[in-house]
């Protein structure tokens, strides 16, 4: 059951793909149009624009694609249709399709409302909980010495011209690839870093750098602190559709549930 469920999602996207074929055309062979729908079923990844990816990895795709239409048309003349095994593996394809297609609708009808969902809220709050977080910038160098130097440039600084000051050192001096962005870590709580540099930073006040540099696996580290805040509930509105989403799959879920089990009372089913 729950294979089938996970299904509904990819189902979607090949009907997506689907009505997505009627468009652009990249080429024609005998006569057939080969269109973006045909693209996309060998690509089989909607986020992979074609149109994006290099000139010689487009010309594979589309020669893939024209080998099949070419296949296709031979497979087609040859009889294979009237045989045993099409008809076998057409009646297996619709019936999985049929129910792909119904999954779908019932997925869609499964629906959840505001109130729901505040209601779910409140009684897993302990379930929408964040730690305590800080914001920061730092600066990675291979030498307590160069972390040193850092330090002493910064001596003396304070607001604006301290982070300016330090954006402009982590542009020239950090060894860490957010030195190009001035060492702009964002918000991250203790478990997101290595301990040594969670301790240092999360004892600092707005405003301030580390007076030491601070070792850790990576090098030495001078780190500034731009903001702190505490952990606490995170706010129904920040996870609102987080919780829709999550409680619509389960309605979904219950209801296909229900009405497999209500057919299963009046079916003949034998194990083997």
């Amino acid at each position: 059951m729950r294979k089938i469920i996970l299904s509904v999602v990819a189902a979607s996207v090949m009907l997506t793909s689907a009505s997505y074929a009627a468009q652009k055309v990249y080429a024609k062979v005998n006569g057939m149009n080969v269109t973006a729908g045909d693209i996309a079923m060998v690509i089989r990844n909607p986020r992979i624009n074609f149109n994006q990816l290099p000139k010689q990895t487009q010309q594979k795709i589309l020669d893939q694609v024209i080998d099949s239409k070419l296949l296709t048309s031979k497979a087609i003349k040859s009889g294979i249709e009237k045989t045993k095994a099409f008809k076998e593996a057409l009646a297996k394809v619709k019936s999985d399709l049929a129910l792909e297609v119904w999954m779908k609708e019932q997925y869609s009808k499964a629906k959840v409302t505001d109130k729901e969902a505040k209601e779910f809220y409140n009684q897993n709050k302990n379930k929408f909980k964040q730690p305590p977080q800080v914001k920061a910038r730092h600066i990675l160098v291979k030498t307590e010495k160069e972390a040193k130097d850092i330090i002493n440039q910064l001596k003396g600084l304070s607001g604006k011209k301290l982070e300016d000051k330090f954006v402009e050192l982590a542009k020239t001096k950090s060894t860490g690839p957010s030195g190009a962005n001035g060492g702009e870590l964002g918000w991250f709580s203790a478990r997101r870093m290595v301990p040594e540099f969670s301790k240092a930073a999360f004892a600092l006040k707005k405003g301030e750098i580390t007076k030491t540099p601070v070792k850790t696996q990576f090098g030495y580290h001078v780190i500034y602190l731009q903001d702190k805040k505490p952990g606490g509930n995170i706010p129904f509105d920040a996870v609102k559709d987080r919780i829709k989403a999550q409680l619509k799959v389960q309605k979904f879920q219950k209801n296909v549930k229900a009405i497999a089990k209500k057919l299963r009372k009046t079916a003949k089913i034998e194990k083997f």
